[in-house]
């Protein structure tokens, strides 16, 4: 047995405004036997040199490019907030173009595909309220809002990626995903509340439930312990189904 392969690629895609740091330490949190990857979109993290894309469509297509599915290597993607939006995207175009699809699909503090809010949303929004309401959300440091000389880097940056999610809409007559997805929310998030998290379960051929954690809508914050945990706990469902299908040639649909 080739003990060198991991047994899941785990894709983890940040929220809009955020980078890979906010999840730096899941690898360590998840099982030593998985390779977990932390991307960040372009004009973000370690990629802050390159222009941002904002049109969601094009961000899954870079995105996709650099996880490089193959047969032989089953991956499986995380997404918070802005990152599940790019996460059903990926996983949308890796299907529609016969690639291999993720084995699973976790997708957190974004509404179900038509069940989002309409309307301008925050990226309108004028300056301080703006920055009003990104501390009531949570996830961006205080320092990004006390210190001008921050806010002024970061503020085009976050309303590119809140214009992304706010204005993005799913391809029309799409159907549910022929992967296993899990939903994630906070009970007391008002942005993507778990009522309008639950209808992904309208998304997914294989839906494996939605998981309800106390706090808003970066319930993960303090303690990502529990996330973390049912996570592992789902993707590896996900995975040994996978397998059982592959080693009975039992077709995915």
């Amino acid at each position: 047995m080739d003990t060198t392969r991991p047994a899941l690629r785990l894709f983890v895609l940040h929220h809009a405004g955020g980078s890979h740091t906010l999840y730096r330490h899941w690898p360590a949190a998840l099982p030593d036997t998985w390779d977990v990857r932390l991307l960040d979109a372009p004009g973000h993290g370690l990629l802050l040199d390159l222009p941002p894309i904002q049109d969601a469509g094009r961000l899954a297509d870079f995105l996709l490019h650099g996880i490089e599915p193959e047969p032989a290597r089953p991956y499986a993607l995380f997404g918070h907030s802005m990152g599940a939006l790019l996460a059903y995207e990926i996983t949308r175009r890796a299907v529609d173009r016969g690639m291999p699809p993720p084995v699973w699909v976790g997708v957190s503090a974004r509404a179900a595909p038509g069940s989002a809010r309409r309307g301008s949303g925050y990226h309108g929004l004028p300056d301080a309220e703006l920055r009003a309401r990104l501390k009531r959300l949570g996830g961006t440091p205080d320092g990004v809002f006390d210190d001008p000389d921050l806010w002024a880097l970061f503020d085009p940056i976050i309303r590119a990626d809140l214009k992304l999610v706010e204005t993005w809409r799913p391809a029309p007559g799409a159907g549910p995903l022929p992967v296993a997805l899990s939903a994630f929310a906070g009970v007391d998030d008002h942005a993507a509340p778990p009522s309008r998290m639950a209808g992904w379960e309208e998304h997914s051929e294989h839906f494996l439930g939605l998981r309800v954690f106390g706090g808003g809508h970066f319930y993960f914050l303090d303690d990502p312990g529990p996330l973390l945990r049912q996570i592992e706990r789902d993707a590896t469902t996900a995975l040994e189904a996978a397998g059982a299908r592959r080693h009975s040639g039992t077709p995915l649909r």
